[in-house]
């Protein structure tokens, strides 16, 4: 083990200084605004240049728009993804605003940072009011999304792309706003999606939408995808929509090819996108919100999550993070350090003058307190590590962690080595076998994890038997040789003469 460390650390030494890069890059530039915005004598010139630059807008005929709200545990997830997704079409090059629609109670620094850094227009709106929040099937983490109606208020463009922040964009799609009034994918066989839709914005139709809320329009989710899907019923009988290549809109509804939105779970089958219907041009993440792209923990268990953070890393960085994964590494390592320089004994626990009953309290105590210790070192690390890192070094952080912490279990309960570390060798096996970039399918691929773990199980119950077995054999010598000292000590008046 000791020459595969600095292998091992030589091999992830280019993307420690990628990612240090690009977290600099997003720092300084973070830094630059804020030493802009505090300058002394020329502070109120730079205001007054910021407000005039913000009154340009609209800047083209057409926009992409998303929105962003708080009140859910994921607010900041979701503001560093929807900065990628504006950073991402910015580099596309697209010819249209960027614009984010934010709730009044969006941070003012996020607001500025997407305005002045990522050239965004954020329109601040109030939270519309759902009425369907107490229903039975509602999820409270939809309750601020019919926030999403306000597209329809942006009447200063033409047509209006309306984007979920949990899409990644393949290629420039402009052609979209040659669509009509009301154009969207049939993910589902019999159900539009709006994580992605085009909408020609209308006063008329924004002012009878929000009289349809308030009214309490029937709503199966009681979310965006409820209503809109209730307001637009018949777009499933309307025709496909293909671009005119003249470059000219056109008018009425569409539905839009399936890849414009190509769900996320459809790549894992065959490992390779193949959607004869349209351009593959869009990804959307739909499924649980605990594996969206921008999770560390979410490559390599899903092959596409690399993709989103190789977005990230060229156009935001991870400056945000880069503080608490240096604190964290320097707190591992002392903790490696230490108990390698620290071994203490169970004996001072045990050596005292206690019966025998007490004695075998204190080691079923220590039993429990063991596998808490090392169960713990499995689990810790994977909530502390900062969420939207970069997969490569959240899974290096967490393999360091576990390393780690498992290291004062052994040293503490002078527990083996390898069985204690078993199950970390296993996690580093797995993230191999899950990592292997040459899987011909996904079929292939899972059958590949499946037998892995088959093959892994009975090593992991040996080593949690084997050091079940060495805590106890550690504790009874332990207990043995407390009671041999008892019995064993000289009489207190030899003491003196001695």
């Amino acid at each position: 083990m000791a020459t595969g460390w600095p292998f091992f650390v030589l091999r992830l030494l280019p993307v420690l200084v990628l990612l240090f890069g690009s977290g600099f890059h997003e720092t300084t530039a973070f830094r630059g605004v804020v030493a802009r915005t505090t300058q002394g004598p020329g502070e109120k010139q730079q205001q007054q240049q910021q407000q005039v630059e913000l009154q340009k807008w609209p800047k083209h005929r057409n926009a992409y728009a998303t929105m962003m709200y708080m009140g859910t545990p994921r607010d900041y997830e979701f503001y560093v993804a929807t900065r990628v997704l504006l950073r991402s079409l910015a580099a596309l090059r697209v010819d249209a605003d960027l614009v984010v629609i934010a709730s009044l109670d969006v941070p003012l620094r996020w607001v500025r940072a997407m305005e002045f850094e990522d050239g965004a227009r954020v329109v601040r709106v109030e939270n519309v009011n759902n009425p369907y929040k107490d229903q039975k099937n509602f999820d409270r983490r939809f309750k601020l999304t019919l926030n999403k109606l306000y597209a329809w208020s942006l009447v200063d463009y033409e047509r209006v792309v309306m984007l979920d922040a949990d899409n990644m964009f393949l290629r420039n799609s402009d052609e979209l706003f040659q669509c009509g009034q009301f154009c969207a994918v049939f993910i589902n066989p019999c159900i539009f999606h709006t994580g992605l839709f085009v909408l020609q914005p209308s006063d008329v139709v924004f002012k009878d939408m929000l009289h349809q809320v308030e009214v309490g329009k029937d709503n199966p989710d009681g979310a965006d995808q409820g209503f809109i899907g209730g307001y637009f019923p018949d777009l499933l009988d309307k025709p496909l929509f293909h671009p005119p290549a003249n470059g000219s809109a056109v008018n009425g509804s569409y539905r839009l090819p399936l890849g414009y939105q190509m769900d996320a779970s459809y790549y894992y089958l065959r490992l390779r996108w193949n959607v004869p219907c349209g351009p593959n041009s869009v990804i959307t993440f739909p499924g649980a919100p605990w594996l969206k792209p921008w999770y560390w923990w979410s490559w390599p268990v899903l092959p596409l999550g690399i993709q989103w953070h190789e977005q990230r890393r060229q156009h935001l960085g991870y400056g945000p993070e880069m503080p608490m994964v240096v604190i964290q590494s320097i707190l591992y390592l002392g903790i490696i350090a230490v108990t390698r320089l620290a071994r203490p004994s169970l004996t001072k626990l045990c050596n005292r003058r206690t019966g025998d009953r007490n004695i075998s309290l204190l080691q079923s105590t220590l039993k429990l307190i063991s596998l808490w210790a090392i169960l713990a070192a499995y689990i810790v690390p994977f909530f502390i590590i900062p969420c939207t890192l970069h997969p490569v070094l959240g899974w290096s952080l967490y393999l360091l962690g576990t390393f780690a912490l498992c290291s004062i279990a052994i040293n503490a309960f002078m527990l083996p080595t390898l069985h204690v570390l078993m199950p970390w060798m296993g996690i580093s096996g797995v993230l191999l076998v899950m990592a292997f970039p040459y899987y011909p399918d996904g079929v292939v691929r899972a059958l590949s994890v499946f037998g892995y773990a088959f093959c892994a199980a009975p090593l992991l119950w040996v080593s949690l038997s084997k050091v079940m077995g060495s805590l106890h054999l550690s504790l009874e010598r332990e207990a043995l040789f407390t009671k041999l000292g008892e019995s064993s000590s000289p009489p207190a008046g030899l003491n003196k003469l001695c």
